[in-house]
């Protein structure tokens, strides 16, 4: 585990509440500083709320109780520039959009209609395709794609815009093997710019990588375990 930077607050959750069908508490008294610079590894029994954490850092999500507040430079803002692979994907392969399209989305949060690219904007989709291993299929529609290729794809939209906040749900779902690898090294070469939310249950490798390490069983536990899933295993 590498040393914590010194504390520059990104994110704050206070008091978080999230009911599922308006009865049982999926989260509850959620109170957790992420700090700019953090690698926040974070694991803890399924149905324990590590997506719903992560939705609600997003924004895509609206807790029951309680707020999420973002920071730069020390002064409150309204939204950051955040980096997204969910666990499931959650694109249609269905629709009729290539690799590269999908991969230059990253850069605007979605597609804006008749966009013409700039050079730039360019070059970081070539970078990002070769980054990924994905530049031979940069004009495929990706419905032709396998599994671990689609979840390249995603992973290229996630980084493209070298994010203030990069939160990766399982990112070795679907991933080929062989890619294992390239994908560490890929999110060590992003950790020094960015602020990484990472859920995994494979946690040999991220516990080295990682600053920080937190349990979510419907609350938060801060761990100083190398390996954990549950609070009883924090000591």
């Amino acid at each position: 585990m590498t040393t914590t930077p010194p504390n520059k607050e990104i994110i704050k959750l206070s008091d978080i509440g999230v009911r599922f069908n308006n009865r049982r508490w999926t989260l509850r008294d959620v109170n957790i500083d992420i700090n700019e610079g953090d690698f926040m590894a974070i694991t803890g029994p399924n149905g324990g709320g590590k997506t719903t954490l992560l939705r609600i850092i997003l924004g895509l999500i609206k807790p029951d109780t309680g707020s999420v507040k973002y920071f730069q430079n020390g002064k409150e803002v309204k939204s950051l520039k955040i980096g997204y692979l969910p666990q499931k994907n959650m694109i249609d392969n269905r629709f009729p959009v290539t690799v590269e399209e999908v991969v230059a989305s990253g850069l605007f949060g979605g597609m804006p209609p008749f966009h013409k690219f700039t050079a730039d904007e360019i070059k970081s989709v070539s970078d990002t395709l070769e980054q990924t291993g994905m530049m031979a299929h940069r004009g495929e529609p990706i419905g032709n794609l396998s599994g671990g290729q689609l979840q390249r794809t995603l992973l290229g939209r996630a980084i493209i815009s070298r994010p203030h906040v990069l939160v990766l749900d399982e990112p070795l779902s679907y991933i080929d093997r062989m890619f294992v690898p390239r994908l560490y090294e890929i999110i060590a070469s992003l950790a020094p710019t960015s602020t990484i939310l990472l859920v995994s249950h494979e946690m040999i490798k991220i516990s080295e990588m990682a600053t920080r390490h937190i349990i979510v069983d419907h609350t938060i536990h801060d761990c100083h375990a190398s390996h954990h899933f549950v609070q009883t295993e924090c000591e």
